[in-house]
């Protein structure tokens, strides 16, 4: 299983990922071509060799020739209907929604009137997709971080702004619990080091643990800074799992199964909070109809969730739901090796997603999404091009 350990060493941001990324062998020409899929301009990627406290890395920036704001509504509905991989929409609207929830409690309001300054230009849009561009082709299954660096507190920058680090920063670092270095010296003038942007991807998107890997190889992203107490530098380890952690179904822990029984609530609600305990990186959520007292039907609902996501669905579950408490309790589970491929079919390319068992495709089967694409596209019953792209994805990988 191939996975990615971010080691923010001097910082994190969104530039300094896809410089890492560049750095461990995506070429810009790949990189420039998927965001193109986008359909959006006003940018220009420049990407060159320099070296932070003697260490050689990749220092890309993203040029902005137009400097006009987006909503998120925009940027996010910008990634749905792009022609991008499923796989690279999906993690890049998770670290967009990730981005604006942060952004939306620091500032009071709800995403539909949020107005973003920095973050609503499309060089939020090119650093989020363009990450996700960059694991997708290393192939990355599996994404882990260590703590994250953010420098020391300082005072606010321009009167009326804010001190180091940024509000939205903590609020991402808060809602996934992550782990952070604490002040040093060496800090004491470098300002912020990790922004908005690169918490969110690492929070979003990591794992806080570091497992026994192999490591293939290195690549260092550079940040815009050169403290001369240590290089404001992010490194990607790319590796896979060692032998002993590859094993035909892995045991997981640092999940958390949060319960609640609701017996005054509609279909709409548990609807809507479904979808958006899924928006957060819940793993799984359910609802399972109950007997309460007083012979009143109820529901039971249950959400699966990693470790660093606990508080944040615990919070969401209490504000859109009439609940007044929720039960926690860790659980272990069992999960299979999977990973996603497009294959070509004759209704066209489909993403299948197959399963594995001692490094061996046991299963395969098309993203439903990718069905519907087509389905809508061809006017071929949906039950007809499950069926086929089915067949052809085991034909090629079974």
């Amino acid at each position: 299983m191939r996975i990615a350990y971010i080691q923010p060493i001097g910082g994190a941001s969104g530039d300094m990922m896809l410089g890492a990324l560049a750095d461990l062998g995506m070429p810009i020409e790949h990189l420039e071509a998927e965001l193109g899929k986008l359909n959006v301009g006003g940018y220009r990627l420049e990407a060159r060799q320099e070296t932070r406290c003697e260490m050689r890395g990749t220092y890309l920036k993203v040029d902005l020739e137009d400097q006009t704001r987006h909503s998120p509504k925009q940027l996010l509905e910008t990634v749905a209907g792009s022609s991008l991989s499923e796989s690279v929409k999906d993690r890049s609207s998770q670290v967009l929604n990730a981005l604006w929830a942060a952004e939306c409690r620091v500032h009071g309001e709800t995403q539909d009137i949020l107005e973003l300054e920095e973050l609503g230009s499309v060089d939020t849009l090119v650093d989020v997709v363009g990450s996700a561009i960059g694991f997708e082709y290393l192939e990355v299954s599996g994404i882990h971080a260590g703590p994250l660096v953010i420098g020391n507190a300082t005072p606010p920058r321009w009167a009326g702004g804010y001190s180091n680090p940024a509000p939205a920063t903590l609020e991402l670092i808060a809602a996934a619990g992550a782990p952070v270095v604490g002040d040093k010296p060496m800090y004491e003038d470098a300002g912020e080091l990790t922004t908005p942007t690169g918490a969110a991807l690492i929070t979003t998107l990591a794992d806080f643990s570091r497992p026994a890997f192999n490591v293939d190889r290195v690549g260092l992203g550079l940040g815009t800074k050169d403290p001369a107490g240590f290089p404001n530098a992010l490194r990607v380890w790319l590796a896979d799992l060692a032998q002993a952690e590859a094993t035909s179904s892995v045991i997981q822990g640092e999940v958390v199964l949060l319960e609640t029984n609701l017996d005054d609530v509609s279909g709409l609600v548990l609807g809507y909070t479904q979808e958006r305990l899924f928006a957060i990186g819940a793993l799984d959520v359910w609802n399972t109809p109950i007997q309460m007292k007083k012979n009143r039907p109820g529901t039971i609902l249950s959400v699966l969730v990693p470790k660093g996501k606990e508080r944040e669905a615990s919070e969401l579950i209490l504000r859109e739901t009439p609940t007044l408490g929720i039960r926690t309790r860790p659980v272990d589970r069992y999960v299979a090796d999977r990973k996603m491929v497009t294959i070509e079919t004759s209704l066209g390319p489909v993403t299948v997603k197959f399963k594995l068992l001692d490094g061996v495709a046991i299963s395969a089967a098309p993203e439903p999404e990718e069905v519907r694409r087509i389905a809508l596209e061809t006017g071929t019953p949906f039950q007809e091009v499950y069926q086929r792209t089915t067949e052809a994805a085991r034909r090629e990988l079974l």
